[in-house]
């Protein structure tokens, strides 16, 4: 496994900002089938628009030799290269009956749901592999009203910041806008509230040193 690129906050990478392939998600979407050797390829978007994708093989044909194979450019012009990556499959048997497939991490040989790809990162792998932190872990309590509604911002399309003033996005159902709105003025009290509650605290924290 090679490293990666400082994410936009600094430190290890997130889960939410790395590429994901999810073999529970493949199954209920049609892209693997028990006995069957289905291909094709995996996308992701990133606020509507493409932010990656690779070829797949999932070939379920091979009792006991269970595997996806993927199929990837790794980097750009002479510095790209193609990869080629086998991911082990394996099952468990739930109390209620069926099966429960997992992958197993080409690194850590563990039984994972997910696999990660992180921006810089050369493999898909485990969580643990890779470790992988939650972008929720590195918000500091005040900052998380002020991170939802950046969010909420920029599903809206709106400016970010305090004050903005949002508007219904084409396309866009009315009760649907409604309800965000509604999120919307909550998450910027909430949001003001914790920056008066914080800029209190500068104060009292100033006159002390004075």
């Amino acid at each position: 496994m090679g490293g990666w690129g400082s994410g936009r906050y600094g430190g290890r990478p997130t889960v939410d900002a790395s590429l994901k392939i999810d073999i529970a998600w493949m199954f209920r979407s049609g892209y693997a089938r028990e006995g069957e050797h289905r291909a094709g390829s995996i996308q992701w978007t990133c606020r509507g628009e493409p932010s990656g994708s690779i070829g797949y093989q999932a070939i379920m044909t091979e009792p006991g030799a269970e595997r996806l194979e993927l199929s990837y450019t790794r980097g750009s012009g002479n510095d790209a290269e193609q990869v080629r990556q086998t991911v082990r499959l394996c099952f468990t048997v739930p109390n209620h009956g069926g099966k429960r497939w997992w992958m197993l991490c080409p690194f850590r040989h563990i039984r994972v749901g997910k696999l990660y790809l992180p921006a810089g990162g050369d493999r898909f792998a485990s969580r643990q592999a890779w470790r992988l932190g939650y972008q929720c872990q590195r918000e500091a309590a005040r900052d998380r009203p002020l991170e939802r509604l950046f969010r909420l911002q920029e599903k809206l399309g709106c400016d970010r910041g305090l004050g903005a003033c949002p508007s219904r996005p084409k396309g866009m159902w009315q009760r649907t806008y409604d309800r965000h709105l509604e999120r919307y003025w909550e998450l910027e009290e909430a949001a003001n509230r914790e920056f008066v509650a914080f800029a209190s605290r500068l104060m009292r924290l100033d006159g002390s040193i004075l």
